[in-house]
């Protein structure tokens, strides 16, 4: 089970960590949502937003070989992708660049939720031992 949660743990982490070259700027930015970054102010809170993106996947990542990390990282995620999947199904008819995003987030939705599970059926002294 451990070997099962790092591995969804490391998917999911490694989608939230690919936003992270945004950070780079408004054309890295553009690349990557398909979107216009010409106003500087919303390209600063995007790669602001690439920053915290670089967190919770480096979180995530780093909790598939820390157990007493998993919790948390899985509850960020959790959070992370179920809000963005929440906050976009009423908006339909993506760009191809957000489509994919969504799709990604559902790939990291069901790593999670397998990770949720997995970790919820170890035994208590398990969880948190390396």
């Amino acid at each position: 089970m451990r070997i099962l949660i790092g591995v969804m743990l490391l998917i999911a982490g490694a989608i939230h960590l690919l936003p992270l070259t945004g950070i780079f700027g408004a054309a890295q930015l553009e690349k990557l949502y398909g979107l216009s970054f010409a106003d500087a102010n919303l390209a600063v809170l995007m790669r602001h937003r690439a920053v915290l993106f670089g967190l919770l996947g480096g979180l995530m990542v780093t909790a598939a070989f820390r157990p007493e990390l998993q919790p948390a990282a899985i509850i960020a995620g959790l959070v992370s992708v179920t809000t963005f999947l929440w906050l976009a199904w009423p908006v339909g008819q993506f760009s191809a660049q957000v489509a994919r995003i969504w799709n990604a987030d559902v790939i990291a939705l069901v790593c999670l939720v397998i990770a949720s599970g997995a970790w919820l059926v170890l035994p208590v002294a398990s969880r948190q031992s390396t």
